[in-house]
């Protein structure tokens, strides 16, 4: 400090007023020294780190990039193949559907041929009892008029037929009588 207020009183002295704006002529040369040692300092230490990063971050980018890229090719081809499953699956379903329909059609057709059948037995078996039914009801009349017939021939002929072989003889000349549409002569 001892040199700094001699020199503004040097100045003082002569006059001259000091310009805030000017340096002085000794901190030039030392600012150009300070400067470039700390030019050489950032240059040697502070921007080859930089370059390091700023090459790992670039390299981590299109890395990941590549990696983005690869992983969408992934992607793609795995939507491909979910799409074309998708499609199999659909086919399968509908194929399966028709081939379910198709079964219901034969089931029905089936079903409906042993309905049919089973109808058809029915009556069969319908008609079979009917006719023994009717056979049965002829031979149970025949018989009652058979002995209604005796009966009443007994009464008009004022004698008995109780005897089989006649009771026999004359249910079956009546039967036949009537079957024929004539009446008896006897």
């Amino acid at each position: 400090m001892d040199a700094l207020t001699a020199q503004t009183q040097v100045m003082a002295a002569a006059g001259e007023e000091l310009n805030p704006l000017l340096p002085h002529l000794i901190e030039i040369p030392l600012a150009l020294i300070v400067f470039g040692i700390l030019l050489f300092g950032v240059k040697k230490y502070v921007v080859p780190n930089f370059e390091a990063t700023y090459n790992a971050r670039t390299k981590a980018i299109e890395g990941g990039l590549a990696a983005a890229e690869t992983k969408q090719a992934e992607a793609d081809a795995k939507l491909a193949e979910l799409e074309q499953q998708l499609a199999d699956a659909r086919h399968e379903a509908a194929r399966i559907r028709e081939e379910a329909r198709e079964q219901g059609a034969t089931i029905i057709a089936e079903m409906r041929e042993q309905a049919q059948t089973e109808a058809a037995r029915i009556v069969e078996h319908g008609k079979t009892q009917i006719e023994a039914e009717r056979q049965q009801a002829v031979t149970s009349l025949r018989a009652e008029v058979g002995t209604l017939a005796t009966t009443l021939a007994g009464r008009i002929v004022g004698e008995s037929l109780d005897d089989d072989a006649r009771q026999s003889r004359v249910v079956e000349r009546f039967l036949a009588d009537l079957e024929a549409g004539t009446p008896a002569q006897n």
